[in-house]
C-alpha cells in the first residue's frame, strides 16, 4: 500500500481563503466608499415626474368670420397683415404651447359644433401638429361657444391634474349648437375646470357680455385683443397667472445613488464583523 502525502496543507485550510476573501472584501469596501464619496448622480430633463403640471385646453373658434384678414391694425409686421384671424390665433397658441413645459395640453376646434382635435398630452409637438392641420370652417360656418365648453370639459375625462384650465378664442357670437353657454358654464364648475376666455377681432364682434359671465363664473378672467400683439400679451398674461411652481425646478430631476453604494458598503462590513466575531 503506498503512502500519500500533502506537503502544502495549508492550502487547504478554510481560515487562509477566508482572510483572502477578507482583504478583498476589504479592498471592494475602500472602492464603494470613493464611489459613494463622488456622489453618483442621474439628471433627467424629461422624467415623468415633471408632467405633474397643469391640463391645459386650448379651445378655438374656427367659424367663417376667422378667415377674416387685417387682424393686425397696428401694422406691425406686414406679413402678419396677410394672415386670416385663425393662422394668426394658431400662431400665437404654437407659442403658448412650447411655453408650458410642465403642462399636458389639449385642443378642441368649433363653429357649427366642436370636436376635439388633439386630447390633453405631454406630447408638445404633436399638439403643434394637430394645431397646424386645423382651419376655418373645417367645424362649421356658425359660433357654437357652448359645444366649444363642452368639448373642452370632455377632454379632462381622464385628467387626473389638480389644475383644469380651458382658454376659449372667439370672434364672434353663440349662434350655433346644441348646447347653451349657461349649461356649459355648469358642467365646467360641477368639475372645477377654470375658463379663461378671450374676444378678438374689433370691438362689438365678439359677445362681450357672454364672454365676461363665462370667465367669472368658472373662476377666470376675460380679455379682449384687438390685433395680433394684443392677442400675444393676453397669453403672456395668462401663462403669467398660471406659472407652474416646478419652473422653478427647471424641468430637472435630479437621482442621487450614493446611498445606495452606501448600503451595499454596509451590508459587507457587516457580514465581516459577523466573521469576526464567529471566530
Amino acid at each position: 500500500m503506498k503512502s500519500k502525502f500533502f506537503v502544502h496543507l495549508h492550502f487547504l485550510s478554510a481560515k487562509k481563503s477566508f482572510i483572502k476573501l477578507e482583504r478583498l472584501l476589504k479592498i471592494t469596501v475602500f472602492i464603494l466608499l470613493c464611489i459613494a464619496l463622488a456622489s453618483p448622480i442621474v439628471i433627467d430633463k424629461f422624467n415623468p415626474l415633471n408632467r405633474h403640471g397643469k391640463d391645459i385646453v386650448l379651445s378655438i373658434d374656427g367659424s367663417g368670420s376667422m378667415n377674416a384678414s387685417g387682424f393686425d391694425s397696428e401694422n406691425e409686421v406686414s406679413k402678419v397683415e396677410r394672415l386670416s384671424r385663425f393662422e394668426i390665433a394658431k400662431l400665437i397658441a404654437t407659442e403658448f404651447i412650447h411655453k408650458r413645459e410642465s403642462d399636458n395640453v389639449g385642443v378642441v376646434l368649433f363653429g357649427d359644433f366642436a370636436f376635439i382635435a388633439s386630447p390633453i398630452t405631454y406630447e408638445k409637438e404633436i399638439v403643434v401638429d394637430m394645431l397646424n392641420y386645423l382651419s376655418h370652417g373645417m367645424a362649421g360656418q356658425n359660433t357654437a361657444i357652448g359645444e366649444g365648453i363642452a368639448l373642452g370639459v370632455r377632454a379632462f375625462k381622464h385628467s387626473k391634474a389638480k389644475s383644469k384650465i380651458i382658454i376659449l378664442l372667439t370672434d364672434g357670437e353663440h349662434n350655433s349648437g346644441d348646447i347653451a353657454p349657461k349649461d356649459a358654464i355648469e358642467l365646467s364648475k360641477k368639475q372645477d375646470i377654470k375658463i379663461y376666455t378671450i374676444g378678438m377681432g374689433n370691438r362689438g364682434e365678439a359677445d362681450e357680455a357672454l364672454l365676461q359671465k363665462i370667465a367669472y363664473e368658472s373662476g377666470g378672467e376675460f380679455f379682449y385683443a384687438e390685433s395680433a400683439k394684443k392677442l400675444g400679451e393676453v397669453y403672456e398674461k395668462i401663462d403669467e397667472l398660471e406659472s407652474s411652481k416646478i419652473k422653478s425646478r427647471e424641468y430637472l430631476l435630479k437621482d442621487y445613488y450614493y446611498w445606495t453604494v452606501l448600503l451595499l458598503a454596509l451590508a459587507i462590513l457587516l457580514f465581516l464583523l459577523y466573521r469576526e466575531v464567529r471566530r
